[in-house]
């Protein structure tokens, strides 16, 4: 492919797609997300790293906890890469 081939222009209408409301976006085709889907599916490497860490003491459910020490060792960073996953896409939809 010759390099005149390729556009770096977006044929994408971004107007059109800043104006749409959620309810407008159709989402049939798209199977529901579970939190268990959600939990299992962190990517780590598309994440951030942030090498402060700081100890806490956090108050969560057993049943919680267990299912992530099941996961096997690295569940700690399991769930703070869940915890900033959750808080980066929060940051992006509010």
């Amino acid at each position: 492919m010759k390099k005149s081939d390729i556009s770096n222009k977006s044929q994408t209408d971004w107007e059109r797609l800043d104006a749409m409301k959620d309810e407008d976006i159709n989402l049939s085709d798209c199977s529901e997300v579970t939190p268990e889907m959600f939990a299992s599916s962190v990517v780590r490497r598309g994440l951030k790293f942030n090498p402060k860490k700081v100890q806490v003491t956090l108050r969560i459910d057993s049943d919680v906890l267990e299912w992530f020490k099941a996961r096997g060792s690295g569940y700690q960073t399991q769930m703070n890469a869940l915890l900033r996953a959750y808080m980066e896409g929060k940051h992006i939809n509010n």
